[in-house]
């Protein structure tokens, strides 16, 4: 574990009970910073008690960060206690980019450092939402394409609104995608928010943009252990599997990138399917319904194998034992893929194969004599029974699949986190509540106006169901 050294100068006074990091920082602040009275912000005044930490996830963005920084204290109001959370996954400069810029910030500064980045952008804002303290937690990318100015605003309609959440939408009034590069990012990311609304209509009710990376949610809305993000969009899953009630939205203009390169890929574009079908099949009944669909794909591997078999003139019945076979090798890595990615960990991968193809096999064996029972015993038609005995075994390799091959691996005792801390009371985390916990990574505090000294820990990034 690396700690990054400390940055900044001078020590503040400890927090009173409404005082924030922002009190007593007007000195030597850039001219044309909002100031609370200043009439531009009677429009979004936020009610107390109104702490927020922002969250930003960095992967290689040592050109941005320190413009982010600057644009940060000149939207923030003195009046909303803030704190700045970077968690990253970077193989650059960044974190020492990061330190460096945090000097000049009259709030503190802190910097998740991941050794290993599980869970892509949306694991490391995990990572933030487990080390945030503050009321309220916006989330935003660190290239500038979000325009940090709103971030008050985002804050002050939840606090009107009594909101839950509150996404920056691209697709309401006021709102413009137009940073996004070309018609082909445009028909992608109108398609991506057609297909997800689709697929959960009920839980993204009242928010046009679930594709937003620009949000703000209230802390005590947040259940971490819940999350098990997969790729960059932490929204779709926050609002899935959190729901978050009575959500809003502001507009905002999507912007150019400010320097650097999107890390937008094909890869995440399959890491994104793969989350929407994890996402889709979370109750057991929509994991048999696409265990039942993925069954019926094993149909063509299946007859395809016994094809080129009996044509090479192979009998029958041998021919069929073989090919099915084949049919049970295409379900186990389309199960593997898209039903149970995050059940893996606990058991061999050989071990998963072999149970797999047992019960696969065993399903042969028991749908013989089902189908005699149902036809002497119940006098049901041939059709009718085998009928029957598909769905019995059906059920029954189902369940089996999931107890026998992909149970949940138990929590052996006490997941055990560190804890680091701000120096001094310096920020809405000083309560006590921030707690980080990451994997191979390493928490630092880089603050401005005020470093003392830090403490580091080691994070678990896993996130149970």
């Amino acid at each position: 574990m690396s700690i990054l050294p400390p940055t900044g100068a001078g020590e503040p006074g400890p927090l009173g009970p409404h005082e924030g990091p922002h009190e007593g920082r007007h000195e030597g602040r850039r001219e044309g910073r909002r100031e609370l009275g200043d009439p531009r912000l009677e429009a979004t005044a936020v009610a107390e008690p109104g702490a927020v930490t922002v969250i930003i996830p960095t992967f290689n963005e040592s050109g941005n960060v320190g413009e982010l920084l600057r644009q940060l204290t000149d939207a923030v109001p003195a009046r909303l206690p803030c704190e700045v959370l970077f968690v990253d996954d970077s193989t650059d400069d960044t974190p020492d980019v990061i330190a460096a810029a945090a000097q000049d910030c009259p709030f503190p500064v802190g910097v998740i450092h991941r050794d290993t980045p599980e869970g892509g952008l949306g694991g490391a804002v995990v990572e933030g939402l487990k080390a945030a303290g503050s009321d309220w937690i916006v989330v935003m990318d660190a290239d500038l394409q979000h325009p940090p100015a709103l971030v008050p605003d985002l804050v002050a309609a939840g606090e009107r609104g009594s909101a839950d959440l509150v996404v920056a939408s691209r697709y309401i009034d006021g709102g413009s995608r137009a940073g996004l590069a070309g018609g082909y990012r445009v028909a992608v990311s109108r398609a991506a928010t057609w297909l997800t609304k689709g697929l959960f209509p009920g839980r993204l009710r009242g928010i046009s943009d679930p594709m937003s990376g620009f949000f703000a949610i209230r802390r005590s809305a947040v259940t971490s252990d819940a999350l098990r993000p997969l790729g960059y969009k932490i929204l779709l899953e926050l609002a899935v599997r959190c729901r978050p009630e009575q959500p809003t939205e502001v507009p905002f203009v999507f912007r150019a990138r400010f320097a650097g390169e999107s890390k937008s890929t094909a890869k995440e574009g399959l890491r994104f399917l793969r989350h929407l079908v994890e996402l889709r099949t979370a109750s057991p009944l929509a994991r048999m319904a696409a265990f039942g669909l993925i069954g019926l794909t094993g149909f063509v591997p299946n007859l395809l194998a016994l094809y080129g078999l009996t044509a090479a003139g192979v009998h029958y019945l041998p021919a069929e034992v073989v090919a099915n076979q084949f049919g049970v090798a295409w379900n186990f890595l389309l199960i593997e893929l898209l039903l149970f990615r995050s059940r893996r960990a606990h058991r061999h991968w050989a071990d998963r194969v072999g149970r797999f193809a047992l019960l696969a096999n065993a399903d042969l064996l028991l749908r013989i004599p089902l189908i005699a029972l149902f036809v002497s015993r119940f006098g049901m038609g041939a059709l009718s029974a085998t009928a029957c005995a598909l769905l019995a075994t059906f059920v029954l390799r189902f369940v089996g699949t999931e107890a026998l091959v992909y149970l949940p691996k138990r929590a052996s005792g006490r997941q055990r986190g560190g804890q680091g801390s701000w120096s001094g009371a310096d920020g809405p985390a000083a309560s006590g509540r921030g707690k980080g916990k990451g994997k191979g990574g390493s928490r630092a505090k880089a603050r401005g106006k005020s470093r003392a000294g830090a403490k580091g820990s080691d994070l678990e990034t896993e996130v149970g169901r």
